[in-house]
C-alpha cells in the first residue's frame, strides 16, 4: 500500500528529522519526500500492511507541520 501527503516541509534537515521520527514510529513503513515538488510531497510505504493517515498527520502536526493526504 502507498499512500501520498501534500505537506509543507521545506528544510531538508526538517524532512530528514520527520523520516528518523516516522521510521522509529512505524517500523514497516518507508517514507521520502520530494521537497522539490510544489506539494512537497511525502510519500509512505507500506508492504503487506494498511497505513494509518491520521497517525501519520498527527506525528506530523506534533513536530509543527501540516499534512494531508493527496487524493488519487
Amino acid at each position: 500500500m502507498v499512500e501520498v501527503f501534500k505537506t509543507n516541509v521545506q528544510a531538508r534537515r526538517h524532512a530528514r528529522r520527520l523520516l528518523t521520527r516516522i521510521h522509529a514510529t512505524f517500523q514497516e513503513y518507508r517514507a521520502s519526500f520530494d521537497l522539490e515538488d510544489c506539494d512537497r510531497i511525502l510519500r509512505v510505504e507500506c508492504r503487506g500492511g494498511l497505513i494509518s493517515p491520521a497517525c501519520l498527520i498527527q506525528l506530523l502536526r506534533e513536530a509543527g507541520f501540516h499534512a494531508e493526504v493527496l487524493p488519487d
